[in-house]
């Protein structure tokens, strides 16, 4: 029988990180499944998905906790396997003026409609014409199949008429 484990982890940055913990992961009989990891602030940071043999979970949870020794601060939990009501992939894409409530007025809109965030991804940087702060973001959500689109969308405009930018909705095409 096969355990999914996750794992998220935060470390110095340097090199060899991603090495050390693939080497443990593979000389304790697991199997790196998934894993999204980046260098952020001075510090290394991912979260991945492990599978591995039962009478293996112990032996490998033992090496990968040795790795704190290192400086690593890990997190590992088992993953469950729930079924889900048919799904959809949305994109948004928002860029503006940046302003402290953005990533909440959209959290709070996305939260009431239970709507799961999957991905999010933004930056901070300076607006080539201007100079001034620039916020922008990428953010992948799961909606249920008949979620009323047109709906989401009024609900988007509005954030982003109050707040002062542009957030742009699209289906995202299925992975395969």
């Amino acid at each position: 029988m096969r355990q999914q484990l996750l794992i998220s982890l935060v470390t110095d940055d340097k090199p060899g990180v991603v090495e050390k913990l693939s080497a443990t992961v593979a000389s304790n009989g697991g199997n790196w499944e998934g894993s999204r990891m980046a260098h952020f602030a001075g510090k290394f940071a991912g979260i991945l998905q492990i599978s591995v043999n039962s009478t293996n979970s112990r032996k490998l949870r033992q090496a990968l906790h040795a790795l704190e020794e290192d400086y690593f601060k890990l997190q590992i939990e088992d993953l469950l396997t729930i079924d889900e009501a048919p799904r959809q992939t949305l994109e948004l894409k928002l860029v503006g003026n940046d302003r402290p409530e953005i990533v909440h007025e959209i959290s709070r809109m996305l939260a009431a409609r239970q709507i799961n965030v999957e991905q999010l991804d933004s930056n901070y940087s300076s607006a080539p014409w201007s100079g001034e702060p620039l916020f922008s973001a990428k953010c992948i959500i799961s909606v249920a199949e008949n979620l009323e689109l047109e709906a989401l969308q009024d609900a988007l405009n509005e954030i982003a008429n109050a707040l002062g930018i542009e957030i742009d909705c699209e289906k995202k095409p299925s992975e395969l």
